[in-house]
């Protein structure tokens, strides 16, 4: 079946005359073009801009401002936004996702030193940045600081001037010529003055659309990424499939701070395992070595292909197992879950365990699952048949065709639940993407969220996506007036 697979081109998923034909669709079903071509292009990744700039500056107050609502925490004094907090906001009809860092400043300890370490990763992982810098106060050793760091990074720079208020401020604005970064933009992000020349700079500095980080060489290693909390056993399953001690195992949890690659042949293909850190905790409760290796980690799964979630079968599954779970889930990762330690387990704890598994992991419940041993090398040789398989459904992609004739039998055999006297349905709808599947429908009203995950259960029974998450959007057709 040739579905003219078209990656990364600007229909998305579809060929040049399925695009054709699914406009057309559209059209008779009353939806806008340019509704329907902005649902689709709003499928693919967006461009990342991060906002950064030392403390107090107004940085959070101009995220609002380009978001257009009041979502950022705002307060007249330093250090209020610690975590990098990621917004998608629209300007002139382009979509991007903005991200709102905490203050960075050098030669800092404990928390401060974390909030620049979150600065720096934002910095590294984005596609153009805006340096924020208080027009009133000047540049400062701090703001030069940052200019280093953002020459190190080589991202595009759009300089904002903020609190620039009237006219008379403009000429604060020009002196900052002197950080060297080109045209200083005078803002006030307080009162919306001088943000939209800014944001068409930073729509220049964009690109259409972001270098992707996983997938590009074609026939090059599959990337496999080994997450879990410390001490399940991530270092000795690499050493284990390697046959071969690559990487330091100690019963100390914590022993692995950056991840490590090793290319490793298995069943005739080279793959690239990477050994992560041990996440122990919420991320922004961490400090110091903990809190820099679980940057790595959380860097490491976007750039990987699948993640590999280790559990020990031998304890009770925790939250934090939860919650590295639904990490690699909203980074659209492939997933595997190994339960190690496997060979430990008597009868009436695999009873609790499976018990366990129905209970706190139904939400991953097609996630391909393997029982090893990482100690002993039991059930080593079913972990690459489990990668395959995530791999496998990761980049299923659905001709339209079959999948309208799919969402029709749906709608005919269980049609949405009446509400308010009105009875929402499904119109059609497309695959907008791959790695993961990505599906827009287009509906006749509001699909329920219990409705939602209903076709999803559907769409993993008729046609697999084993071992992938899937995201569903809907769109809703507009009233049209009834007076033409």
């Amino acid at each position: 079946m040739n579905d003219q697979n078209h990656s990364g081109d600007e229909h998305g998923s579809l060929g040049d005359a399925e695009y054709a034909e699914f406009m057309e669709l559209a059209a008779t079903e009353g939806f806008d073009p340019e509704e329907v071509e902005g649902a689709l292009a709003g499928h693919g990744p967006l461009p990342t801009l991060a906002v950064v700039g030392r403390p107090n500056v107004g940085k959070s107050t101009l995220v609002n401002r380009i978001i257009g609502r009041r979502e950022a925490v705002v307060q007249d004094k330093p250090g209020v936004t610690r975590d990098r907090v990621t917004y998608e906001a629209e300007w002139a009809g382009r979509r991007f996702k903005v991200v709102d860092t905490g203050g960075w400043e050098q030669d800092v300890l404990g928390l401060d030193a974390s909030v620049a370490a979150q600065a720096e990763y934002a910095i590294e992982a984005c596609d153009a940045v805006v340096f924020v810098v208080d027009a009133t106060v000047g540049a400062t050793d701090t703001d030069e600081a940052v200019v280093r760091l953002l020459r190190k990074a080589g991202k595009p720079v759009v300089l904002c001037a903020n609190k620039v208020d009237g006219q008379s401020g403009e000429a604060d604005a020009t002196s900052l010529w002197s950080l060297g970064l080109g045209m200083p933009h005078p803002v006030s992000s307080l009162h919306g003055r001088g943000t939209g020349d800014m944001l068409d700079a930073v729509l220049e500095a964009l690109p259409e659309a972001p270098a992707q980080t996983f997938g590009l060489t074609v026939g090059g290693p599959r990337r496999i990424a080994l997450i879990g909390r410390p001490n399940v056993g991530k270092s000795s399953l690499l050493n284990r499939v390697a046959k071969e001690d690559r990487v330091v195992v100690n019963e100390q949890a914590g022993t692995t701070r950056d991840p490590v690659d090793e290319l490793i042949e298995l069943g005739g293909v080279t793959w690239k395992f990477i050994d992560t850190a041990g996440i122990r905790r919420r991320v922004h409760l961490q400090e110091g070595a903990d809190y820099y290796a679980s940057l790595r980690t959380a860097a490491a799964v976007s750039k990987a292909e699948v993640a590999v979630v280790l559990i020990d079968a031998s304890e009770s599954i925790t939250v934090q197992d939860q919650r590295i779970i639904t990490m690699a889930v909203e980074a659209g990762r492939a997933i595997v879950i190994a339960y190690n330690k496997w060979d430990t387990l008597d009868e009436d704890r695999r009873y609790y365990l499976e018990r366990d598994i129905e209970t706190e992991l139904a939400q991953v419940a097609w996630a391909p699952r393997v029982n090893v041993s990482a100690l002993t090398g039991r059930h080593m040789e079913k972990l690459v048949p489990a990668i395959e398989t995530a791999l496998k459904g990761w980049e299923t992609r659905i001709p339209t065709g079959r999948l309208n004739a799919f969402l029709g039998e749906i709608v005919a055999s269980h049609p949405h639940p009446v509400r308010g006297g009105k009875q929402p349905r499904i119109l059609f709808g497309t695959q907008a993407g791959a790695k993961p599947p990505r599906f827009v429908l287009f509906a006749s009203g509001f699909l329920e969220a219990g409705y939602r995950r209903f076709v999803e259960r559907r769409l993993r029974e008729e046609f697999g996506f084993d071992g992938t998450p899937i995201h569903i959007s809907v769109r809703v057709r507009e009233k049209r007036g009834r007076n033409k």
